[in-house]
């Protein structure tokens, strides 16, 4: 049985095949479960033995050969089917495809990695806490009387108090990491100074409108070391405020009462949608609140651990939506929690 002749006639029938549809009912006629090449593979067992190694070498090879022709055909018959679709329509295949859509990064989100890596540059370290929290950390201590108003239910998502366990809540602001942190370190042995910020959402139970919300997200940050003073407080504020807001800005401080420190302030920005001429948004004053601050009172020094007799410093809680109201221009608070597609595809598509 001569395998060259065959080999040859095959691929000849191959070359000849004149479309995909002859091309498939030759390849069931030569590989199908009595197909010629099939029958040619397996007479190699009707030979002598002497001669099967070399017959089988060459009908194997005619095989992949004849394979391989049969998919080369193939690919021509495809490409050719191809090119005539494509040129019985205006489709372009140099024409770049459809841009996917990106998502957007939620605008606080934007801020707050801002402010984070403003800190970061500025020595401050980035720590975290429960959002459900401990009625001692979250208000005892930091030095929050047990008959503050604050406490109530009217403020406070208060939970259900479990045996042995005392009394949770959603916590109302990220001051509970201050104590956290400086016992964390005192356990540790470390002694100030210690710089850190908070990112983190808080709860209240606030009636909602347009410059309050139930649901908030704060930046806190303390500063305990020796000798800080009022003076390192409005510094830091200005340099944050200043590369938050891209432009320079006004603050101004007001006593403010806040059981945590001592003394505390108010500190206010000029209104950016009025220039200080009196607006809605800023109740006509020219001025609009940002956040409370002040020195951190002895009290909560000792509840973390550390000795307020060399130690001072200061505390901060910024609400990050005002922050951003203040960078874009946005008059109502409601929107960050609105889910409003078009509200959010304003903001740039780039991830950090």
């Amino acid at each position: 049985m001569d395998t060259n002749a065959r080999r040859e006639q095959w691929l000849g029938l191959v070359a000849a095949a004149a479309d995909a549809a002859a091309l498939a009912e030759l390849d069931a006629r030569l590989f199908g479960p009595k197909g010629e090449v099939q029958e040619l593979v397996r007479s190699v067992t009707s030979l002598p033995k002497e001669a099967r190694p070399a017959f089988g070498k060459a009908a194997n090879a005619v095989k992949v050969e004849v394979e391989q022709a049969l998919a080369a055909r193939r690919e021509q018959f495809a490409r050719a089917a191809l090119a005539q679709e494509l040129g019985a329509t205006d489709f372009d295949p140099t024409e770049p495809g459809p841009r996917p859509v990106r998502g957007t990064l939620h605008p606080i989100t934007i801020v707050q990695n801002e402010l984070v890596d403003l800190f970061t540059s500025m020595g401050f370290q980035w720590q975290d806490g429960p959002e459900v929290e401990s009625e001692y950390f979250n208000f005892d201590a930091l030095n929050i009387p047990g008959d503050h108003p604050a406490r109530e239910s009217q403020d406070t998502f208060w939970l259900r108090e479990q045996k042995g366990l005392g009394r949770n809540l959603l916590r109302t602001h990220t001051s509970p990491v201050q104590v956290r942190t400086m016992q964390r370190l005192a356990k540790a042995g470390q002694k100030p100074p210690l710089k850190v910020i908070v990112p983190g959402r808080c709860f209240r139970s606030e009636t909602v409108d347009k410059s309050h919300e139930h649901t908030f997200y704060q930046m806190e940050g303390l500063v305990v070391d020796r000798d800080v003073s009022t003076a390192n407080l409005i510094h830091t504020m200005k340099t944050c405020l200043r590369v938050i807001l891209e432009r320079e800005v006004q603050v101004r401080l007001r006593p403010g009462f806040f059981p945590f420190v001592e003394p505390g302030f108010e500190l206010d920005v000029n209104c950016p949608f009025c220039r200080g001429k009196g607006c809605s948004v800023c109740k006509q004053s020219g001025w609009i609140e940002i956040l409370p601050c002040g020195m951190v009172h002895p009290n909560v020094l000792q509840q973390g651990g550390i000795d307020p007799e060399h130690y001072t410093g200061f505390a901060f809680g910024m609400g990050l939506q005002r922050v951003v109201m203040l960078r874009y221009g946005i008059d109502d608070i409601r929107q960050f929690m609105g889910g409003d597609l078009r509200f959010l595809r304003q903001f740039p598509e780039v991830a950090r």
